[in-house]
């Protein structure tokens, strides 16, 4: 009876520790984007503004996926964070994908970097979810404002049919 029950409790284990397979999520996807809470204090920044057309390229290599900002968009990502190109993970449906920012700004006496992540889910061939920009800084108390700043977009966005 013991081994009856470590056995079950190995299989519980298995089949919690396991992710489900990744998603296919590559493709070149044209995303719209509406501003959210601006947490950050961004310049320019309007709850609610729309961007459409907005050209994203995924490569994926079974868990490992990179996302591409194309165009208009990734020339500003680049003045901006200092690249477009966004790396991370595939879990089922979800994908998280980061791009660490290497633009160094100042505000006062605190220097700073901005992170960006995407985390959004695939149906079909749709995809959908949230871009996340929070500061890096070097813990001055002039950078108090960005410490746990948190400013966010919606997404949304098809890839034509597989």
């Amino acid at each position: 009876m013991k081994h009856l029950s470590w056995v079950l409790f190995s299989c519980v284990l298995g089949v919690l520790g396991c992710g489900s397979d990744p998603a296919d999520v590559a493709g070149d996807y044209t995303i719209s984007i509406t501003n959210r809470d601006n947490g950050c204090m961004f310049a320019n920044w309007a709850v609610g503004e729309q961007t459409t057309g907005v050209r994203v390229t995924i490569t994926q290599d079974g868990e490992t996926a990179s996302a591409s900002v194309e165009g208009t968009a990734g020339a500003f990502f680049d003045l901006w964070l200092g690249s477009h190109v966004y790396t991370g993970t595939v879990d089922g449906d979800d994908m998280t994908l980061e791009l660490f920012g290497n633009r160094p700004q100042t505000a006062g006496n605190c220097a700073f970097t901005y992170n960006s992540r995407i985390v959004g889910s695939i149906n079909g061939d749709a995809l959908s979810g949230r871009v996340e920009y929070t500061a890096k800084t070097n813990n001055n108390p002039d950078c108090a404002a960005l410490e746990s700043c948190l400013s966010f977009q919606d997404f949304n966005g098809t890839r034509p049919p597989q």
